[in-house]
């Protein structure tokens, strides 16, 4: 067997595409685990409310958005602990493998024929996606020398990989999970037709296997992601480990508890009380956080930085809470009141769910091109007047669902079109927002809190994904217009109060606009 070369000191390393070697084994990583994500995102809440005769769980639509709520919101909050241990234990470099495995280990337990393992499956999922997801991207930032010029074009080609991934992944689990044919050919070949939900949650497994296998056997990143920042002090060191301890037997619990609920019931713990208690400790950790931030502000205008990203935290709560409809409401929306034809082709309900992605990869660039050409003209929108011109865009695109209702009512499938054009719309608003939101919140907070602020717009995008999710149980009991029309409503009020303060949050910030990066990229968040 060849033994390859030692790379070459980091700003010579330009073996992927002119890039670190490395690059190519995160890019590989991300792919696969984005397909993991958003391949379970495609189908999950259906799966949740297929009839039981036909391998669904039976779950009202209300009762099914919550697990999705629950499972997605998990992940981004999972996100910040998840984040610490790598920075003070584990090093990314570990984190991004023990977090792989976990992704896969929890895929396999979700595709296990045996219905007492859904639940385990989705926490120990959510476990291993929050301890991969924020350190992947900080060891590609650390495969370049401060003041490489290479480093944006390196994130662009790594944001491809996730694009690729998203892209894919509705395609290829939605076909196994939802495919009248796929049926059939499971059917022919002696094997039960409901498993077809199985195999779409076997193939996120597969895929973060091969992920886990490629990112252990070809890493070629050098230092990067490998040492974590243990504090010298000794009595700083004690506390993080006592906070750790808290963090893992909280997991631990959460893990046990679910297995018991699963297997035997023992635990008269409802849903509703699961998610009351979820949102309320949600609740809790946002003020907390704010709270935090505001005592650790030197003087009167970090405090009034902390005041002015309240207005922003809002704005991203309401952007995800409803931008992430798609993997709820509007997923039963095509399940239930979509055509599945189109343009001749057969379309199964979850295929939509790539739209997103591949309207990115579209006009991204045009974007890119457009805030540059504004700049240069001395016209370009402050980043908070993006973020107001987001949400618009966001209200205009359930705008386009409203002449499909009399339809919905009469209980007449209508065109895919209209979701087309929607997450069209929706992509043109996540271009508008995702590049800016947390970059203007870091400018509002001193460098010494980026950890902080970073921790806020996690949470704020959790929030967002446990709203998106119990909307389902609004569409369910007042229908399709009534939620849409306050979804318009919502995002129109948001974009108004971003409008009002950003004449002051420019002046906080002596804002420069900040022009969308040359990179093709999901949001911020992913």
């Amino acid at each position: 067997m060849a033994v390859s070369p030692p790379a070459g000191p980091p700003d010579q390393d330009r073996a992927f595409f002119g890039h670190p070697a490395g690059l190519s084994t995160l890019f590989f990583t991300e792919m696969w685990e984005r397909l993991s994500y958003y391949g379970m995102r495609a189908f999950l809440i259906l799966y949740l409310k297929a009839a039981v005769e036909h391998g669904g769980r039976g779950m009202s639509v209300g009762a099914a958005g919550g697990v999705v709520g629950l499972w997605a919101s998990s992940v981004y909050l999972l996100s910040l602990p998840g984040g610490w241990i790598a920075d003070r234990f584990l090093g990314q470099r570990r984190a991004v493998t023990w977090g792989g495995i976990g992704i896969a280990l929890g895929a396999v337990l979700l595709a296990l024929p045996y219905d007492g393992l859904f639940y385990p499956g989705l926490v120990v999922n959510a476990i291993g996606t929050g301890l991969l997801k924020p350190n992947i991207s900080t060891i590609v930032g650390q495969l370049y020398k401060p003041g490489d010029i290479r480093r944006d074009a390196g994130f662009t080609i790594y944001y491809m990989g996730i694009n690729i991934g998203a892209l894919f992944a509705p395609f290829i689990c939605g076909y196994l999970a939802q495919n009248e044919g796929f049926r059939a050919f499971l059917g022919d070949h002696g094997i039960d037709p409901n498993l077809c939900w199985k195999f779409a949650f076997a193939a996120p497994a597969v895929g973060m296997i091969a992920g886990v296998l490629q990112y252990v056997t070809g890493k070629r990143l050098g230092d990067a992601g490998m040492h974590p920042t243990i504090p010298t002090d000794p009595q700083k060191a004690a506390r993080d480990r006592t906070v750790l301890a808290v963090v893992l037997g909280g997991l631990g619990l959460l893990l046990v508890a679910g297995v018991v609920i699963a297997f035997t019931g023992v635990l008269d713990i409802s849903q509703d009380d699961i998610e009351l208690g979820f949102g309320i400790g949600l609740t809790i950790a946002a003020i907390g956080l704010f709270v935090g931030l505001f005592k650790n502000a030197r003087d009167d205008k970090e405090r009034k930085g902390v005041i002015a990203m309240i207005a922003l935290f809002l704005g991203c709560i309401m952007f995800f809470g409803i931008f992430e409809q798609a993997s709820s409401t509007l997923n039963v929306f095509a399940d239930d009141k979509v055509r599945h034809d189109w343009l001749g082709l057969h379309l199964e309900s979850s295929y939509l769910q790539s739209a997103n992605s591949f309207f990115v990869l579209l006009a991204a660039p045009f974007f890119a091109a457009l805030w540059l050409r504004l700049a240069k003209r001395g016209k370009e929108p402050t980043s908070v007047t993006k973020f107001a011109i987001g949400m618009v865009l966001v209200a205009l695109s359930f705008v386009v669902m409203l002449p499909a209702l009399p339809d919905v009512v009469a209980n007449v499938r209508v065109s895919p079109n209209y979701l087309i054009l929607l997450y069209f719309v929706y992509t043109c608003a996540e271009l508008c927002i995702s590049p800016v939101g947390l970059s203007t919140m870091s400018k509002l907070a001193p460098a010494r809190l980026a950890g902080m602020v970073m921790g806020t717009w996690f949470l704020g995008t959790s929030i967002g994904n446990f709203i998106a999710g119990n909307a389902a149980k609004l569409s369910e009991s007042q229908g399709y217009g009534f939620l849409f029309k306050m979804l318009i409503i919502s995002a129109l009020i948001t974009s108004a109060v971003l409008f009002f303060v950003a004449p002051k949050i420019k002046r906080m910030m002596g804002d420069e606009p900040t022009t969308l990066p040359k990179a093709i990229a999901k949001p911020i968040e992913e």
